[in-house]
């Protein structure tokens, strides 16, 4: 998805996002994909329930003395009760792929997939679900799912399929697929929730203080609107969300159809605090401490989405990081010189070509900008079975490289911080993360 189609912010700050997607150029394979993403979605119910309805034969499997048991402690009681969450989500789901036909792709006609089905008569996930914690998968999920490793959600859906123009073989989404989505739920909680505030403390206020104390002379609206900050791998676009309410005028980037539907219908088609219930943490039984940390209701949003200020200019962009800021496509928005921030969240460690990703961000920043930077090295293209090129730099190689492009680095620090992180669960991953604040000096 290499062009630059933005989403802009409405007239008088009513509405965050008008749609400008109409038309949005893609490739075969893109737009398979992208209604791939779509029918993951709209079989969220049957896959999910199927997995559940799994734990309920292995208690059908036990000696009736087992089963007996296992009532007194209320497990068939609180897999009715997993059942019901599950539906919650998948009725939420449905609503953000309720009109995808706004993005302009013209979608495919599948069989209807039932999300209604009985969970008692749902038949069996695709794939099973693994347990181990090897190499990251290419989702560019940061989070530490049950079934994918450490990766973090950011940017690069894989795309595949294969169909045919208005008729194709329904699509069944694999195990890979539904991480992903429920990756996403827990991006919610992330981006948009009271309980996320405590992770976006650790991730996104060291940005933007840094951002605040870089630019100390632009401290009313009108001074703060001439200065174009940009965020890469924005995800759900709190951060850019953020950074716009503060009067700054921001731009979100991302290429993950998942994230792009689900910013869309949060941005752009939620009103209120608290308008949508979801439940994001049924999906694994593992390292539980009780039943209630499990099914616990994550209400969203916790700002309203239309509350920035009717000054404001805030936008996300569709597409590629380098096909859209590396590349002067696009004549009627050049980018090079044409920023005065980059900020970047748990992102360079997607590139496949870390050098391009540097010298990206140093060709469209303003002469005497700043790059601001906070996350780990996870190379989410190491050992990858994909064939892709990936460039794995040390902590010390890239502040080299950067310092070679022409940035002078200063205020580098180690913060820790996690990344959809539940904060009840017996598990958890604290990232040791790098800081900086880098300027283009050359």
């Amino acid at each position: 998805m290499p062009h630059n189609h933005s989403v802009d912010d409405a007239e008088e700050g009513n509405t965050i996002l008008k749609d400008h997607w109409n038309g949005l150029s893609m490739t075969e394979p893109e737009r398979i994909h992208f209604q791939n993403v779509i029918a993951t979605f709209n079989h969220y119910a049957q896959y999910s329930l199927s997995a559940n309805n799994r734990r309920r034969k292995d208690v059908f499997a036990l000696s009736r003395e087992d089963q007996d048991v296992l009532d007194k402690l209320g497990y068939k009681k609180k897999l009715d009760e997993v059942d019901t969450a599950i539906l919650a989500n998948a009725d939420f789901l449905a609503k953000i792929v309720e009109n995808p036909e706004i993005f302009g792709h013209d979608l495919e006609e599948e069989e209807d997939p039932s999300p209604s089905v009985d969970p008692r008569q749902a038949p069996e996930p695709h794939h099973s679900h693994s347990h181990g914690h090897g190499a990251a998968d290419h989702s560019h999920d940061h989070g530490h799912s049950h079934s994918s490793g450490h990766g973090h959600h950011h940017s690069h859906d894989q795309h595949h399929g294969s169909g045919h123009a208005h008729r194709r073989k329904k699509y069944k989404p694999t195990e890979f697929d539904m991480d992903k989505l429920r990756s996403t739920l827990k991006q919610f909680v992330r981006d948009w929730s009271e309980e996320g505030a405590q992770e976006r403390e650790m991730c996104y206020q060291p940005l933007i203080d840094s951002l605040l104390e870089f630019y100390p002379n632009a401290q009313s609206p009108e001074d703060r609107s001439k200065l174009r900050v940009l965020v890469p791998g924005a995800g759900l676009g709190r951060l850019a969300w953020d950074v716009a309410k503060l009067g700054f005028s921001c731009q979100g980037n991302e290429f993950s159809h998942y994230m792009l539907l689900s910013s869309y219908f949060i941005l752009n088609r939620t009103e209120s605090i608290g308008q949508h219930k979801v439940y994001p943490y049924v999906h694994s039984f593992s390292n539980v401490p009780n039943r209630q940390s499990m099914l616990r209701e994550i209400s969203i949003p916790d700002v309203p989405p239309s509350s920035l200020p009717p000054t404001s200019n805030f936008s996300l962009v569709a597409g590629d990081f380098e096909e859209i800021y590396g590349l002067e496509s696009d004549p009627d928005e050049p980018q090079s010189g044409q920023w005065d921030a980059v900020l970047t969240c748990f992102f360079i460690d997607t590139a496949r070509n870390i050098v391009n990703y540097l010298r990206t961000i140093h060709k469209i920043l303003a002469p005497g900008g700043v790059w601001i930077n906070l996350g780990p090295l996870l190379w989410h293209f190491e050992n990858n079975n994909t064939n892709d090129l990936s460039i794995e730099l040390d902590l010390e190689e890239i502040k080299a490289l950067a310092r070679e492009i022409g940035f002078e680095i200063s205020n580098e620090r180690d913060m820790n911080a996690t990344y959809t992180n539940n904060s009840e669960s017996m598990l958890g991953y604290v990232y040791k993360t790098a800081f900086w604040t880098a300027t283009k000096v050359a």
